[in-house]
């Protein structure tokens, strides 16, 4: 069943991957469209001029001649909704939605009469460890799974499978800001620090956006250990709640650790699931990671064996505290995707090490005090790189730890060698975003890969 966008002019923002799903979704749905990009060649361009030749499109800075006579804006998340144009249709009167929020309306409409589930899973630091250990999870009880959304396949494309048993969505706060009817049976906000702070006028404004995550859900699921997460409570709706500290004893409805004789538990009320020492992910925030996703499968009815089985088996993603090598009795980590003070903070009191920490880069307007305090307890040393390094220099002189600041990665990672002691670690978690100096973390985390391999040869 299609919605109602037959011959409607729909004005499309932002080319790239999100973009172009959005403008096959809608040609599907016999809309009139066109797009806009500031970029003067954004990616997708040809694969639009090849599967969409009659799409009309307009590059470079935004003209308020192209927002005029439209009937629907569909904003892709890199586009900033405080553009004037974008204002000035919505004044108005002109709807601007992004694609989760038509993923919605057809879901709402279609996939849910199938009896179909929706997860979603928000959060400045954890959602895509969560939203691929949910994924996982659902598919070891033998559930159609589709995992989509910020994670990487786009929502629109998900709608061209067949119709799964659940969809696991991983959404960013840029999603979020133009979704407002998505039906979820179980969705988290995993925990909420400064990051985008360019792209928010204040962190309240980053708070609320994440908030809506919890619109139309069924069971919140929150962390008791994060008051942002705990202050998005809504009275009407059920929850079940998760936390890192130790407790003698949990709720029926508390997901949390339990010390015995045997070590430390992740536990469902009083029922132990999984020895803490038995998780392949590294550090206590991956526990919290774990908890979430154990939390929100059984929302949804998941059985306990598929969960621990995948508990068991589940080694982490890429570049989320990664260990990459051992030499000379100290270990190397690699958390590129630490891009904010949050994920670096976590990733620091994770780790069971002293630590000597490699960061810096761009900072996205953040403020780095927040990371004092882990410094000063985990921190051996801090090598700082990047464009922001002073900023945070400056965040950290009073610690007291022994601050250095490297030309690039490689110098960084060789200073390190030299100041790390038997039995500690190395961590790369910038807590800053990579393009400054990189094309992305990827490329930064395979840049820093490199330098350590060139140790260990030298070892």
């Amino acid at each position: 069943m299609k919605i109602a966008l037959k011959d409607k002019k729909v004005l499309v923002l932002g080319l790239g991957e999100t973009g172009l799903s959005a403008l096959r979704w809608l040609a599907a749905q016999g809309a009139r469209l066109s797009v806009a990009d500031t970029r003067e060649n954004p990616p997708g361009v040809e694969a639009l001029q090849t599967e969409l030749p009659n799409v009309q499109m307009f590059t470079g800075a935004f003209q308020a001649s192209t927002f005029m006579d439209v009937d629907l804006i569909v904003a892709s998340p890199g586009v900033p909704l405080s553009e004037p144009e974008i204002q000035a249709a919505v004044a108005r009167g002109v709807s601007v939605i992004g694609d989760v929020e038509l993923f919605a309306r057809y879901v709402n409409k279609n996939a849910r009469d199938k009896h179909a589930k929706v997860i979603a899973i928000t959060g400045a630091n954890g959602k895509t460890t969560v939203t691929t250990l949910v994924g996982e999870m659902c598919k070891a009880a033998g559930l159609k799974t589709i995992v989509a959304g910020n994670i990487g396949l786009p929502v629109l494309d998900a709608l061209s499978m067949e119709t799964p048993d659940v969809y696991v969505l991983e959404l960013s706060s840029f999603q979020l800001e133009t979704t407002s009817t998505l039906q979820v049976d179980a969705a988290t906000m995993l925990n909420l620090s400064e990051d985008h702070m360019d792209r928010y006028a204040s962190f309240q404004d980053y708070a609320i956006a994440k908030a809506r995550v919890f619109y139309n859900a069924t069971l919140q699921v929150l962390n008791r250990d994060d008051a942002w997460s705990m202050l998005m409570a809504r009275p009407k709706l059920a929850q079940v709640t998760f936390g890192l500290t130790p407790s003698a004893s949990l709720g029926d409805h508390e997901y949390g650790l339990k010390q015995d004789a045997n070590g430390t538990w992740l536990c469902e009320g009083e029922k132990e699931l999984i020895n803490l020492q038995d998780l392949k992910i590294v550090g206590l925030h991956n526990a919290a990671n774990a908890l979430a996703a154990v939390a929100l499968c059984r929302g949804i009815g998941v059985d306990y064996a598929p969960i621990i089985q995948t508990l068991y088996n589940f080694k982490g993603l890429p570049h989320r505290v990664e260990w990459v090598a051992n030499i000379d009795d100290v270990d190397y980590y690699d958390d590129s995707k630490g891009t904010n003070v949050g994920a670096t903070c976590a990733a620091l009191s994770g780790l069971a090490q002293k630590v000597v920490l490699i960061a810096g880069g761009d900072g996205k307007g953040q403020d780095f005090a927040p990371l004092k305090n882990a410094v000063a307890e985990n921190a051996r040393a801090v090598v700082l790189i990047g464009r922001d390094a002073p900023i945070i220099e400056a965040a950290l002189l009073q610690t007291g730890i022994p601050l250095y600041q490297a030309i690039d990665l490689p110098e960084a990672v060789n200073i390190a060698k030299k100041i790390a002691q038997i039995g500690d670690a190395v961590l790369l978690s910038p807590a800053c975003a990579s393009f400054d100096m990189f094309k992305n973390y990827v490329h930064r985390a395979e840049v820093f890969v490199a330098a350590v391999q060139k140790l260990k040869e030298l070892a």
